[in-house]
């Protein structure tokens, strides 16, 4: 018989530690597992030996699945699978069986393969939150060091309710944005499928009337008739050249020096980089509240804001705060440096960190610049789609006044 000291996850979440006897480390997992105890560490002690720390093995994980797996588990799944993980946690469900639970009732094949494989991660000793872990496409470091919080803090069902309201609201607001925008963007694509199917099937018939009719063409419809025929002999062209400039665009900005000069761009674009900014912030202020109301100390959860922050180089103006703060400055005071930030935004935080209640306020920030970004995007949507609208408009005008120049010119020919 050997002693070993363990440190696992309870059924309700808690994390535990102790002494059990056991013959081996298989025996040990067994008799922990039939406790309602799953070991994140297992070590064995020999008299006066020191104790060796034994890696207790992981679920079968392949890195290429988590990676196909990411374009097809949407983010509103991950957000229910949280809040019904929390309910099933709360009520005193083990997290093995919570997990397997949520699985068989998955519809995703892709994203019940991911919990399939958490839960045996969980079963064979790994703490949960190093189960998420090996699946990063899906839990980002947020999740996951949120989930490690509530495990140590022996709190996960309350930390992963808090984890799926921040989920759940970012959801709300995206949505909102995107029904926003959506308008916009369908009289921009209506207008440029209304043009495309005039240039290319209405307008050559005609203008092969009209070139029967008049002799010499007016400029406006020469320009179009130029537009229309080059449309029509090399459209092929015309495709393959957007599909490659769509690629190497896409492959300079998946480079971590274009991912920096776009999200730098962004932030410089007229009105829409105002609305960046707005909407970075507000993940900023809400991830970090949350962090905080979780037990995350300062200066790990500014580490976790940096990479989640959604804009490259916001993030980095971020780490120059971690580092100020670190050698012990207030967070409202390199926040005011940065110049960024809003007045009232550092009065609160400043408000929040001499009251101790800093994570309040935080949040209170979080709400006002949502109400921000709404009313941004609504200015944001005011504004373009009258200006889509006079650009369409403007475009199908010109091809009318270019149809009907030939007209008049017959006209006044025949009088």
């Amino acid at each position: 018989m050997s002693a070993f000291h363990y440190k696992a996850v309870g059924s309700n979440g808690a994390v535990v530690a102790g002494l059990i006897d056991a013959q081996d480390r298989k025996s040990a997992i067994q008799l922990l597992g039939e406790q309602g105890l799953y070991p994140s560490t297992l070590e064995i002690s020999s008299g006066a030996h020191a104790p060796k720390v034994l890696a207790l093995e992981s679920g079968p994980v392949a890195t290429s699945k988590t990676f196909n797996f990411r374009r097809r588990v949407s983010r509103k799944q991950i957000s229910a699978f949280t809040r019904e993980m929390a309910a099933l946690l709360g009520a005193g469900i083990a997290i093995p069986q919570a997990l397997e639970s949520l699985g068989q009732e998955e519809e995703s094949a892709a994203f019940k393969t991911v919990l399939t494989q958490v839960g045996e991660s969980v079963r064979k000793g790994m703490s949960v939150s190093a189960a998420f872990n090996e699946h990063p496409a899906l839990f980002n470091k947020l999740f996951v060091n949120m989930v490690m919080v509530g495990e140590e803090a022996g709190a996960l069902p309350k930390v992963m309710n808090d984890l799926a309201d921040m989920m759940e609201h970012e959801d709300e607001v995206r949505s909102e944005v995107v029904a926003a925008v959506s308008y916009p963007v369908f009289v921009l694509g209506f207008g440029l499928l209304t043009v495309a199917v005039l240039l290319t099937v209405v307008l050559p018939r005609l203008f092969s009337m009209l070139e029967e009719m008049v002799s010499v063409l007016p400029l406006p419809t020469l320009i179009l008739l130029r537009v229309s025929g080059f449309i029509q002999n090399f459209w092929w062209l015309i495709l393959i050249s957007i599909a490659g400039a769509f690629a190497l665009g896409r492959s300079y900005i998946q480079s971590e020096k274009g991912a920096f000069a776009w999200d730098r761009f962004k932030l410089k674009l007229p009105i829409m980089g105002d609305v960046f900014q707005t909407a970075a912030l507000g993940r900023f202020a809400r991830t970090l509240g949350i962090l905080v109301k979780s037990g995350v100390s300062l200066l790990p959860s500014l580490k976790i804001v940096e990479s989640t922050i959604g804009n490259l180089e916001l993030g980095k103006l971020i780490a120059k705060v971690s580092e100020e703060t670190r050698g012990g400055d207030s967070l409202a005071t390199p926040l005011k440096k940065l110049g960024i930030f809003p007045n009232t935004m550092i009065q609160m935080i400043n408000v929040g960190e001499e009251t101790g209640t800093l994570d309040e306020m935080l949040l209170k920030v979080a709400e006002i610049e949502e109400r921000h970004l709404r009313a941004k995007t609504k200015t944001l949507v005011s504004l373009l789609a009258p200006i889509l609208i006079l650009i369409v408009g403007a475009l199908v005008g010109f091809m009318v006044i270019a149809l009907l120049l030939p007209i008049f010119k017959m006209s006044t020919a025949i009088h």
